[in-house]
């Protein structure tokens, strides 16, 4: 049994407390985190490695318990959790890309987190909490890990930066910056920002940086009192005699294929594919056979081709500034656009750059269509979304298929971030906008890619963005020896990705920042490394955003006429009832006559959506003529409706009629009320009189008219006889939305 160990920590203004020893004692591992009333269990296994696997089976999994939040699923036939949320998912995928580096390069014993949240408070999001948590769990183990790590969020307030901001505090920072670190390098950043410049980005990354160092100690201090020794673990290797042998005979017969498959941004694989049929070769050579001093596996000699080819690219433009394709340090590859793609889409766009394609698709629809989103937070609601997709032959694969994985997800979710800041409110552009980003071709970059195409198809379905957003990606090589030499390269390419030792994602505008995510393959990285690949970002994202805007300088004004037409109109929230009529007849002859679908809420929107911009339109003045309230001198073109002995009902907005008295009619004496008007005749009336009931009192009688039948005779009680003015009223309470 680990012996119990309780520790706390002020960090952003409350405690942070870490206790062990006492839950989950089966585990390798275990830590439970409280912060406020969020609590989380972490909890840490690895399995003994039976095979060489030639990579590290780490899994990540964030589990959203209901009962953390005091809810049950509001579904009928599902009352457990089922699948992880995209929120959980891409708490996953944090912590994990914040830890993966400081595992040894050679470990490959199963290693499985699961972060269990117990309680959440909805003001302290588990995120940072699990990721501090996650970092003492393993911390403390026994499994061989280059930490601890720190990780904390920063938001901004009033111009100051604040650590760990609660739920209401980041909604009202501009950028929300999530940071990984040890004492003095970063691991790894995430982040989302209102187009903030790359200083005060800078500034957030120091801010977080520093007061990171505060976490590390802690963590320290707790491994001190129930830290266990790291274990040993054993990697197949061969004899240095054995592999500079092999060395030898493979960049002999070998490297001058590799050099000149370099050019083509999918060589790597292919060269590899190469090695495969060299290694009949090699078994072949009977002087090179006899020389081995052991059995080589075919997995062995692929890792010794990898470490060549990697040494090489790395060599050829840490040393020589030359990249496998011949591109400069700081060149783009080749850029091509195109808007306007798809005939029957609201809005498409292809961007290219290199061999990386992406085709993006905007659909648009009504705001009854945005995604509600039910979890251990509560419910929410969403109306942009973003969906990425990566199909097997985007890379020249051909695999088994399923649900959208990690990856997918997580390239969605940040290119959702880089433009949710340039996304008009639904006050101005009040609908539902699903963007999906298809890969069609992959050699490295392409969520940033579907960032460039996504903001190209949204101006080309006439969404009214703040402004145009582009994404790049910077790499990073170093040399293994010494780090301190290294060299920054825009717009990574696959090989450049998969050999190098930096991903540092930027997207934004001309303005700024609008979100952030590095991965990196070394223990940390430097702040004066994040300035330089910040400032080269900015370089080449106005470059990418010059090629934007000449293939189309602004979102097209008029929208597809295969996309939905959306009116809201705002009533008093009191007039809901008439509007919706007894039984829902009034609402109902609008849907009847219009085909419109109609929401309202209880804040008196009224959201009209339907196919077509003309019964759209008159199912909008119809709702305003209901709620309109005519005011004496007002005149319009209505039509009767009913007669009786003492005058005619005219209706002059839809489900609103007024009384014209039979002295009403027409300048002279009219005895018979027929013999002036009849039913559904068009006739034009002024409003004479609002009574205290609300009812109208209206006129066929303007001008001179008027003046004469005044002096002839004295004025008539228009309120005789029984009246009705029309229109219904159902005022009781409501509930929620409601959908017709």
């Amino acid at each position: 049994m680990q012996k119990k160990v309780k520790k706390e920590i002020e960090l952003g203004g409350k405690k942070l407390i870490l206790e062990t020893g006492e839950l989950a004692s089966q585990a390798t591992a275990a830590v439970l985190a409280t912060y406020g009333e969020t609590v989380v269990l972490v909890t840490v296994v690895a399995q003994k490695p039976t095979v060489d696997l030639g990579y590290f089976p780490l899994s990540v999994d964030f589990d959203e318990k209901l009962y953390a939040g005091g809810r049950i699923s509001s579904s009928r036939f599902i009352k457990r959790e089922n699948r992880p949320s995209e929120k959980a998912i891409l708490v996953g995928r944090l912590i994990d890309r914040s830890i993966r580096p400081l595992f040894p390069k050679d470990y490959q014993a199963e290693v499985q987190i699961i972060i269990t949240v117990l309680s959440i408070d909805n003001e302290n999001d588990p995120d940072i909490i699990s990721l501090i948590a996650t970092s003492a769990t393993l911390a403390i183990s026994n499994i061989p890990w280059n930490g601890p790590l720190s990780g904390l969020r920063v938001g901004q307030i009033d111009g100051k930066f604040i650590l760990n901001p609660s739920e209401e505090q980041r909604a009202l920072s501009p950028l929300d910056v999530v940071l990984a670190s040890t004492n003095d390098e970063v691991v790894m950043i995430e982040t989302q920002s209102k187009e903030i410049d790359e200083k005060t980005i800078s500034q957030s990354l120091k801010f977080a940086l520093d007061e990171g160092k505060n976490v590390l100690k802690f963590i320290d201090d707790f491994v001190k009192e129930v830290g266990s020794p790291k274990q040993e673990y054993k990697v197949d290797k061969l004899t240095e005699k054995t592999e500079k042998l092999i060395k030898d005979y493979i960049e002999k017969n070998l490297m001058q294929e590799f050099d000149e498959k370099s050019q083509d941004e999918g060589w790597f694989g292919d060269s590899i594919k190469l090695l495969e049929k060299e290694f009949i070769k090699i078994e072949a050579n009977k002087e090179l056979k006899e020389a081995q001093e052991e059995e080589v596996s075919a997995k062995l000699l692929s890792n010794i081709l990898e470490e060549i080819v990697t040494d090489k690219l790395r060599d050829d433009i840490l040393i020589h500034s030359k990249r496998p394709d011949g591109r400069k340090p700081d060149e783009i590859r080749e850029l091509t656009v195109k808007t306007g793609l798809l005939p029957r889409t609201h809005g498409s766009a292809v961007f290219q750059r290199g061999v990386t394609q992406v085709l993006a698709i905007v659909t648009l629809g009504s705001p009854a269509l945005e995604q509600l989103i039910e979890g251990m937070y509560g419910e929410d609601t969403k109306r942009y979304l973003h969906h990425y997709n990566f199909p097997p032959f985007s890379s020249g694969e051909a695999k088994r298929r399923g649900a959208p994985g990690r990856r997918e997800i997580g390239h969605g979710a940040l290119a959702e971030k880089a433009l949710i800041p340039v996304i008009p409110t639904s006050d101005q552009f009040p609908y539902t906008i699903r963007v999906v980003s298809e890969v069609l071709s992959s050699a490295g970059s392409t969520s940033q890619a579907s960032v460039c195409a996504s903001t190209l198809a949204l101006m080309d379905a006439g969404v009214p963005i703040k402004e145009p957003v582009a994404g790049i990606s910077i790499g990073l090589i170093t040399d293994k020896k010494d780090r301190s030499k290294y060299v920054t390269i825009t717009d990574i390419a696959y090989q450049e990705d998969a050999q190098g030792d930096m991903d540092f994602k930027v997207a934004g505008t001309k303005n700024g920042i609008t979100a952030i995510q590095m991965d990196i393959k070394l223990n940390g990285i430097t702040m004066k490394i994040i300035d330089e690949a910040l400032e080269k970002a900015k370089i080449a994202r106005l470059q990418i955003l010059e090629k934007i805007l000449e293939a189309i300088p602004e979102f097209r004004k008029e929208l597809s006429k295969h996309a939905p037409r959306v009116i809201v109109v705002k009533i008093d929230p009191s007039k809901i009832g008439e509007v919706i009529g007894s039984g829902g007849r009034v609402i109902n002859k609008i849907i009847a006559e219009t085909g419109a679908a109609i929401d309202i809420n209880d804040e008196g929107n009224v959201t009209i959506s339907c196919k077509d911009a003309v019964a759209c339109q008159k199912a909008a003045e119809w709702v305003e003529g209901i709620v309109k309230e005519p005011e004496p001198g007002e005149e319009y073109e209505g039509t009767v409706k009913r007669i009786m002995n003492f005058g005619a009902f005219v209706e002059i907005l839809p489900g609103k009629e007024g009384l014209v008295h039979i002295s009403q009619l027409a300048p002279q004496r009219v005895e018979n009320v027929e013999d002036v008007v009849k039913v559904g005749q068009a006739v034009k009336v002024r409003v004479v009189e609002v009574d205290d009931q609300g009812r109208l009192n209206l006129s066929m009688l303007f001008g001179d008219d008027v003046k004469n039948i005044a002096s002839q005779e004295p004025r008539r009680d228009f309120s005789r006889g029984r009246f009705d003015r029309g229109g219904d009223r159902d005022r009781g309470p409501r509930r929620g939305p409601k959908r017709f």
